[in-house]
């Protein structure tokens, strides 16, 4: 199977704009370096769902990086040392939450949970992301129980440039939810992560799982 070192996501030094979907990303962004494609934001590099895990708990680290079956190293560039260091990992959320679980008895942990779950609440518009997850459950009434939240919580989170804060979005378009519905689909129910962390590009790993995910979506969609 193919197989790459880490994934690599940069926090740029200077201003940056993604070279796909054209947003001026401002200073300091988090972009990753794509061979013949230049550089793109998370979003468009299919990466925004990770959630990052800082430089400094070894233990978490590892164990968190081991149930995360897509992650990314975290690089800075150090003026002083003039080369890029390691600011930490981006994992899955559940392979994260997995990991504290492991490293309960670890105070410290404990109190990291609680201000990334801080952090999280303060970030969601909990009255737009429920009127967006009753529209994910009309325009997919089979969708499992309690998705429809999960959806919209990842699409919906403020600042993300996810196709949740879109002006179409906000409007609760139905092609706005749909794209939001295929995204999530394709890292919870297909192998699309891991084809990425074989090394796949994104339009291939797109083209491989695509047959999975009108299968799932048919099973969503209400019977006509």
């Amino acid at each position: 199977m193919k197989q790459t070192a880490d994934l690599k996501v940069f926090i740029s030094t200077r201003d940056s704009t993604c070279d796909e979907c054209g947003e001026n990303l401002g200073r300091r962004a988090w972009i990753t370096l794509v061979k013949d494609k230049g550089a793109l934001c998370l979003s468009c590099a299919d990466l925004d769902h990770l959630v990052f895990l800082p430089s400094g708990d070894a233990a978490l680290t590892r164990r968190a990086r081991k149930h995360s079956t897509l992650a990314a190293v975290v690089l800075k560039w150090a003026r002083a040392r003039k080369r890029y260091e390691r600011q930490g990992l981006l994992v899955e959320s559940e392979a994260l939450e997995q990991a504290e679980k492991e490293c309960l008895a670890d105070s410290e942990s404990r109190a990291r949970r609680r201000e990334r779950e801080e952090v999280r609440r303060a970030e969601l518009d909990q009255q737009y992301m429920q009127r967006f997850a009753t529209r994910v459950r009309e325009v997919f009434p089979r969708c499992p129980s309690g998705r429809e939240v999960a959806i919209a919580e990842h699409a919906c989170l403020k600042y993300s440039g996810r196709i949740g804060r879109s002006a179409a979005a906000k409007s609760l378009d139905e092609n706005a939810v749909r794209i939001a519905v295929i995204a999530h689909i394709r890292h919870a129910e297909t192998e699309y992560d891991e084809l990425l962390m074989r090394g796949y590009e994104r339009w291939d790993a797109r083209a491989q799982v695509e047959g999975a995910v009108g299968q799932v979506l048919d099973k969503w969609e209400a019977l006509e």
